[in-house]
């Protein structure tokens, strides 16, 4: 697994990377871990709290970065427009976009609502592509920039009851290959993330049987760490990725 040691510590010193998901799990990670590099962070929650607030600001202090929150619901298509425009009027540069935000969901087909796969879709693909078109738009004008896309093994391998969190997570791989051709010649590098089960809430919601299944599926026979996938996206985010791209990286201890 690549080291993020091996980097020192301003190796994304003066850029600027927004991140989805930030207030915990496998995003709060990646701040924590991309602060520690010298990035000033653009973390975006659902939700203004002073749990979140109060946490950003200790991460800024401590590694001395500048990280401002932005707020939005990716099942609100006009919040997610607001939120973005707000960062392009005031012609914030963007270098890494991380479409790391999501939500989990199994059921068996028959059990799986079409309103329920529909909601699904919009958090984990639709509201994914909305971002990353603002975000792309702005890149392209640079002539550069990183985007990474949080997929999972089950967009890869088929799984029972995963239907609808499959299919999206196949969505955005596709997606991921796709626009790495079409934002190549802007020098825009595109990639895709897909952990195993890591040890975040979504594993401590799975039903035990489920949960265990997994496990002993991976070489390792643990749950993955979210700063395991945070070193990973570091890589992908960093100058040392720079022939990278169109590639969906697994990393599930070798399920």
């Amino acid at each position: 697994m690549f080291n993020s040691k091996l980097l020192d510590n301003n190796t994304l010193s003066g850029k600027t990377v927004l991140i989805t998901g930030c207030n915990r799990g496998i995003g709060e990670s990646m701040m924590n871990l991309f602060a520690e590099h010298g990035a000033s962070i653009i973390a975006c929650c659902r939700k203004n709290t002073s749990e979140f607030e109060q946490k950003i600001q200790v991460v800024a202090e401590k590694n001395n970065v500048s990280i401002t929150p932005l707020y939005f619901d990716l099942t609100n298509e006009d919040e997610i427009k607001k939120a973005i425009n707000s960062l392009l009027s005031n012609k914030i540069k963007i270098d890494v976009l991380i479409n790391n935000a999501g939500v989990a969901y199994g059921s068996l087909l028959q059990m799986t609502s079409m309103k329920t796969l529909k909601e699904v879709f919009e958090i984990n693909f639709f509201s994914q592509v909305l971002i990353t078109q603002y975000i792309a738009k702005l890149m392209t004008k640079q002539k550069g920039g990183s985007i990474i896309n949080m997929a999972s093994v089950a967009g890869i391998d088929s799984f029972a009851g995963y239907t609808a969190y499959g299919c999206s997570k196949a969505a955005i791989i596709y997606f991921t290959k796709t626009i790495a051709k079409e934002l190549a010649p802007f020098n825009i590098r595109v990639n895709a993330i897909a952990p195993g089960l890591t040890d975040t809430q979504m594993a401590v919601m799975m039903e035990d049987k489920a949960k265990t299944d997994m496990i002993t599926k991976s070489a390792f026979n643990r749950l993955g760490k979210p700063e395991e996938i945070a070193q990973l996206a570091l890589f992908l985010a960093s100058d040392q990725s720079s022939f990278i791209t169109g590639q969906v990286i697994r990393i599930d201890g070798g399920m």
